[in-house]
């Protein structure tokens, strides 16, 4: 029987569907072979220029290193955080990053479904066999950039900016608090949260808008631990004259001479630890503290004028007490009192 054109077009098409679906699960087979690592990057994407920048960093870096590849997702909502999850281990990426503590229920409840992916989560604990849990002592880098607002403000009363108000961001807080308080007993601390759900850590218009409220109070000095809203406060701040202090990446460059410091927390790190260790990677739960460079303050050429040697001399000797344990800086997660500081 003669067939039509039709039937030959449909026939071709038949085969070239035929054909795709083979490359396209030879592609996938491939990819699972290889076990690229991968990456969920939270809510602000990954340029938010703070928490999810320090992690693209690190991916970039075992990246540029090794010449290897990776996979990446930039959710949109919070809707989306399981489907990504177990889409990018149904790809057979190994291991799967994620970070921020937002994900914890989540994976609590992914991570027995793929037994042979290991995953790292980044600020939270997840108790499963082929998870690695890393946890930062952010009071302690706190502490340190609370002294050095202390030192360098002028009028005596300082500020406190948080993204979402979480026991995560008031451990930064009152660690902050308490580093003020250890370098002037006198100071007045202002501490405001942007929300309580995630849209907090975007809004850098309402940001800047408690960074002038702030200042409106007598702070001269603000330090934000609140993602991409951070970017408004570190503006708002320098734009009305006043010093800020930025948090996670090294944020000092956003505007020269006027951000005092940031609290740097290497997530960078952790995320190219992770990639490097790849499917062997070890589990169980990671403390990154001070003594283990986990956290730190900033100093470099955008910083170094408003940092004086009395200043450097006398935080740095409190770093050394902390690491050596002559200091113990109040750890709000474990205790959900905050001493220094009142909400």
């Amino acid at each position: 029987m003669r067939m039509s054109t039709d039937d030959n077009w449909e026939r071709s098409m038949t085969l070239m569907h035929t054909f795709l679906g083979a490359a396209a699960t030879l592609a996938l087979t491939s990819g699972a072979a290889l076990a690229d690592p991968a990456i969920i990057y939270d809510l602000g994407g990954k340029f938010d220029k703070s928490f999810n920048e320090a992690a693209f960093n690190g991916a970039e870096k075992w990246k540029a290193e090794t010449g290897g590849s990776y996979k990446e997702l930039e959710m949109q909502s919070e809707a989306q955080r399981e489907q990504a999850l177990r889409r990018l281990a149904e790809t057979g990426a190994n291991p799967v990053v994620m970070t921020g503590f937002a994900f914890g229920d989540v994976l609590n409840k992914v991570a027995p479904d793929f037994p042979d992916t290991k995953f790292a989560i980044i600020d939270m604990v997840v108790d499963q066999p082929n998870v690695k849990s890393v946890v930062f002592t952010e009071e302690q880098g706190s502490y340190l950039v609370g002294m050095m607002a202390a030192m360098a403000s002028k009028t005596g009363t300082v500020g406190f900016i948080g993204g979402m108000d979480i026991p995560l961001i008031r451990k930064f807080a009152c660690g902050y608090a308490e580093g003020v308080k250890a370098a002037n007993p006198d100071a007045t601390i202002v501490a405001n949260m942007t929300g309580t759900t995630p849209a907090a850590w975007n809004d850098p218009v309402k940001g800047a808008e408690l960074a002038k409220a702030q200042k409106s109070q007598g702070a001269d000095v603000i330090y934000a631990a609140a993602g991409g809203t951070g970017i408004g406060v570190l503006q708002a701040a320098a734009d009305e004259g006043i010093l800020s202090i930025g948090v996670d990446s090294n944020q000092n460059y956003l505007h020269p001479g006027q951000v005092l410091t940031s609290m740097v927390k290497r997530v960078d790190n952790s995320v190219y630890e992770a990639f490097s260790e790849g499917p062997d990677m070890t589990t169980g739960i990671n403390v990154m503290d001070l003594k283990a460079g986990g956290v730190d303050y900033a100093l470099d050429d955008n910083n170094k004028a408003l940092v004086t040697p009395e200043m450097q001399a006398a935080v740095d000797e409190a770093k050394a007490k902390i690491e050596a344990g002559e200091i113990t800086v109040h750890d709000y997660m474990s205790d959900e009192t905050c001493p220094a500081l009142t909400f």
